[in-house]
């Protein structure tokens, strides 16, 4: 699977809210670096901190690749997502847009996120 193909369906599993198909993209030491947050280090830390965001808010967003860059068994990805985010304790709505580095490595021939770090690309909000 290439990169694109990778980050097309992580795209697809946030929106589903399905933290194992999350998981099945990350490799067998990931790094979950999110916004306001301590790393997540390890499958089982990273499983954890996907099963809390989707207990909280549904997703409804997209991603746009900018550049990706293949360095042997090792890649990155520098990306944007934006759509909606749906609080699921009071159903409200909110504007979603992050800027996003992907680390990348070769697996058993197969391209798995390695490490992960994003961050907001909108104003605070009030």
């Amino acid at each position: 699977m290439e990169i694109k193909q990778v980050l097309q369906k992580y795209e697809q599993a946030l929106n589903e809210g399905d933290p194992d198909a999350v998981l099945a993209l990350y490799g067998s030491d990931p790094v979950f670096m999110p916004q306001h947050a301590p790393a997540m280090v390890g499958r089982e830390a990273v499983r954890k901190a996907y099963e809390q965001v989707f207990a909280s808010i549904r997703l409804a967003i997209r991603f746009e690749v900018f550049e990706v860059e293949v360095l042997g068994d090792q890649a990155w990805a520098r990306t944007s997502s934006a759509g909606r985010t749906t609080v699921l304790a009071n159903g409200q709505l909110l504007d979603e847009g992050n800027n996003e580095l992907f680390v990348f490595r070769r697996e058993g021939g197969e391209w798995r996120i390695h490490r992960y770090l994003f961050a907001s690309n909108r104003p605070a909000r009030p």
